[in-house]
């Protein structure tokens, strides 16, 4: 660990020069907070920095500085500072990443901070994601399912069933379906793409759907991981598609935003993304490009998906974590919560939020998310310390591997469960 505070230095760097940590008190009584925001997207970015601005308007006595984060160095970058001391008291992060950080004593416990409103208007299955031991340390705030993006021509033209929320697809009749799709659009042609730069979590979270956990937590609360049928489902269906030539190889290795082109120029039919690349398409598709937005498909589970949201924290230095959890309750009021959701054209997790009519219009399909989102449980990797080096060390290059065609089945479950449990074990002594 010492060796990955060492390397992250340089990306903190900005964080540890922007102030002291836990929050300031200057002489004259004002509280100043910084809120260290990982919003990307132009209109993200917007929302966040207009609440932050509605919030210093309104609240003189307690003001927020808005400090950019990025999500590419974000945990390594937090680690730096929360060992140094400099962490913002206010923190945007995702809750797959905050397991060792709960843990290790960084977060505060948020369970006598939060208001009643949003504990109630926040579901239980999404507060589950943020929930480590006893404690709450984050609030889950926006969320995407997995949906896949097609060509509404191409799929019409191939005479399939087009699936809804209600009946969507099966894995076997997904599997049926693209063969007869890459059939109708002839020789050098697709009818998925998937983009599996990150395989990890694209996997486990549709693999919920068929029944996959992989990880599992006994009575002594140790986790360990145990690969069943379930968690075959979607390593077997994105495979065997490659094999019989329905989706493409070269996309393996490509991220997301990698296959648009192709989506684009009619070699792909289908491509499997998050809810929120629908801004990319809207922003960079050709005029008359016709496109839908469809559910992934569905196990024996149901449509039901894995989801690690974006979250809200307070850090444990925090010298005025009640003021926090104010800013964070002002930030998460359902209309501001819409804001963020259409900024980062992504679904919030309350419940009166998601209900705005903005979120369920047929339009670019924020109805079907909206739908969708009834279905979304926390990821299976959720609460598992050590799962970042697990899934760097060991599932990436696995999953990577077995897609591509270098390892076979029997290998792919030797690495993920041998390998990775004796990753886990380190963390679990």
């Amino acid at each position: 660990m010492r060796a990955r505070l060492l390397t992250a230095a340089a990306a903190a760097l900005t964080l540890l020069l922007s102030g002291c940590g836990g929050g300031e008190e200057r002489d004259d009584g004002t509280i100043r907070l910084r809120f260290q925001s990982l919003a990307w997207q132009k209109e993200s970015v917007d929302a966040n920095k207009e609440l932050v601005a509605e919030w210093n308007a309104a609240h003189p006595g307690v003001q927020v500085e808005y400090v950019q984060g990025s999500w590419d160095s974000v945990h390594d970058q937090l680690l730096t500072s929360f060992e140094g001391g400099e962490a913002p008291d206010i923190i945007h992060d995702a809750s797959d990443d905050l397991a060792d950080f709960a843990y290790g004593g960084y977060l505060a416990d948020l369970t006598g901070l939060l208001p009643a409103r949003l504990r109630a208007d926040i579901p239980e299955q999404s507060w589950r994601t943020a929930t480590f031991g006893d404690g709450i340390y984050g609030v889950p705030f926006l969320q995407e399912p997995r949906v896949l993006i097609a060509d509404r021509k191409i799929l019409h033209a191939s005479g399939v069933r087009v699936p809804t929320v209600e009946r969507p697809w099966s894995w076997e009749e997904f599997r049926r379906v693209a063969r007869r799709v890459t059939d109708h659009m002839g020789e050098g042609k697709y009818a998925v793409a998937w983009p599996l730069k990150e395989p990890v979590s694209a996997t486990l979270n549709l693999g919920l759907s068929a029944g996959g956990q992989l990880f599992h937590r006994g009575d002594d609360g140790k986790v360990t991981i145990r690969f069943t049928g379930g968690d075959a489902v979607v390593p077997g269906s994105v495979r065997g598609q490659v094999d019989d030539g329905s989706a493409s190889r070269s996309t393996l290795g490509m991220g997301g935003s990698d296959t648009l082109p192709g989506l684009f120029g009619g070699k792909y039919a289908m491509v499997p993304l998050g809810f929120s690349y629908r801004q990319q398409i809207v922003q960079q598709a050709p005029e008359g490009f016709d496109w839908t937005v469809l559910p992934a498909p569905a196990g024996s589970e149901g449509p039901v998906q894995g989801v690690s949201p974006q979250t809200l924290s307070i850090a444990e230095d925090s010298r005025h974590k009640k003021e926090a959890a104010r800013f964070i309750d002002f930030m998460l009021q359902p209309g501001n919560m819409v804001r963020l959701a259409l900024g980062d054209w992504m679904l919030p997790t309350g419940t009166a939020a998601l209900a705005d009519p903005a979120l369920n219009t047929p339009e670019r399909g924020w109805a079907t998310g909206a739908a969708l989102a009834r279905e979304l449980r926390p990821a299976p990797a959720q609460s598992v310390r050590g799962y970042p080096e697990w899934k760097d060390k060991v599932a990436t290059p696995a999953y990577q591997e077995y897609y591509s065609g270098a390892i076979g089945a029997a290998e792919l479950r030797k690495r993920l469960v041998e390998d990775g449990n004796r990753v886990l074990a380190r963390y679990q002594r």
